[in-house]
């Protein structure tokens, strides 16, 4: 009886053991697979993105309905909210970093990574860690923070499924590189006038006045007559869609006080229907070098780019390129080029609007 009690036992012991083992084994399975689940698979759950870079600098992006802002409201470049999806929706684990690598990356980790935290219906879901490249250069070396587990003690190499590259640059907090770029995107329909303004060549100055399906255009205050209502509908089309060309990342507050102060070579006032007014003030570019144009020497302009002052007061790059269409008002007009002082239009041929540098 003895024997059969201490073989009872033991048998029970042994099923209890094996119970345990295999429970130990389960949970570190699931938690080892749930520290690599860095992807989510429905993003059209995330309605919030906080991106930290390493100089501790943050950007926060929102959605509402199908629209995403910054955490002020404002417009936020939409191709940038779609890589950062790209990247939750598609990356994959790549495989585990050297166990003797471990002291030495989470050392980098903690002092040089990107932070992600993502929001799926408006409460956290995970944050991740995003470390150097992979040492092949395919994938980040990432960690995994989530609510169920903590955060992972040990990075883990990850890639984007189908990127050959790495996937930091996806994410960065600098304001300008997330600020939209549009400046005009005002329909035909909602524009009652367009003043455009050369302070160096008066006669260039033009203005276009429309009231319903009547529209009047002015040389320098003089009433144009033989203006063909197509060609004046063709150049108020031409505010759907103008888009400035860089952010500044040239000029301290200083230099841009001080081309503030010059006179702009050309400005333009675009009012609507609704009563809203958008002024721009345009100022020539400095460039690195002097260029030859037509055998002339242009003298330190730039004759691709200049600035524009914004009605927030920032200033931006633009190309005369895109602009063409805004500021050549004979290419439309039956305007007086007799009395231009110029014939190349707006090409940059003296930089009076000198500033510090």
């Amino acid at each position: 009886m003895k024997k059969i009690i201490i073989l009872i036992v033991s048998v029970a012991g042994l099923a209890g053991l094996g119970w345990y083992i295999s429970t130990l084994f389960a949970n570190k399975g699931k938690s080892d697979t749930q520290l690599i689940e860095f992807a989510i698979k429905d993003v059209s759950s995330i309605d919030r993105l906080i991106v930290t870079d390493r100089a501790l600098n943050s950007f926060e992006v929102k959605k509402k309905g199908d629209k995403w802002t910054d955490a002020k409201g404002n417009c936020v470049v939409p191709e940038n909210i779609d890589n950062i999806l790209d990247a939750i929706r598609n990356i994959e684990f790549k495989g585990y970093l050297p166990d003797k690598s471990h002291e030495n990356y989470n050392k980098m980790m903690s002092s040089q990574n990107i932070k992600v935290e993502i929001f799926e219906n408006g409460e956290w879901s995970k944050t991740w860690y995003i470390g150097p490249p992979a040492p092949d250069h395919y994938g980040q070396v990432m960690l995994l923070d989530t609510k169920e587990l903590g955060k992972s003690t040990h990075p883990v190499l990850m890639k984007v499924k189908g990127l050959n590259g790495f996937l930091g640059p996806r994410f960065f907090a600098d304001p300008r590189l997330w600020a939209c770029t549009d400046i005009f995107s005002i329909p035909m329909e909602r524009i009652s006038r367009v003043d455009v303004k050369f302070n160096k060549e008066a006669e260039r100055s033009f203005s276009v006045a429309k009231q319903g399906p009547n529209v009047e255009v002015y040389q320098n205050g003089r009433k144009l007559d033989n203006v063909e209502d197509r060609m004046a509908f063709s150049y108020l089309q031409n505010y759907k869609k103008i888009h400035y060309n860089l952010r500044n990342f040239e000029l301290n507050d200083k230099q841009m006080d001080s081309l503030k102060r010059t006179t702009p070579f050309a400005e333009i006032k675009v009012k609507e229907t609704s009563g809203t007014t958008t002024k721009l003030r345009c100022f020539r570019a400095k460039a690195a070098a002097n260029d030859i144009v037509a055998g002339k020497e242009i003298v330190n302009s730039d004759i691709d780019k200049f600035w524009c002052e914004l009605p927030s007061g920032d200033l931006v790059k633009c190309q005369y390129f895109v602009f063409n269409p805004l500021l050549l008002g004979h290419i439309y007009f039956p305007m007086d080029e007799t009395k231009f002082t110029t014939l190349d239009g707006f090409a940059p041929t003296d930089m009076d609007n000198s500033f510090e540098k």
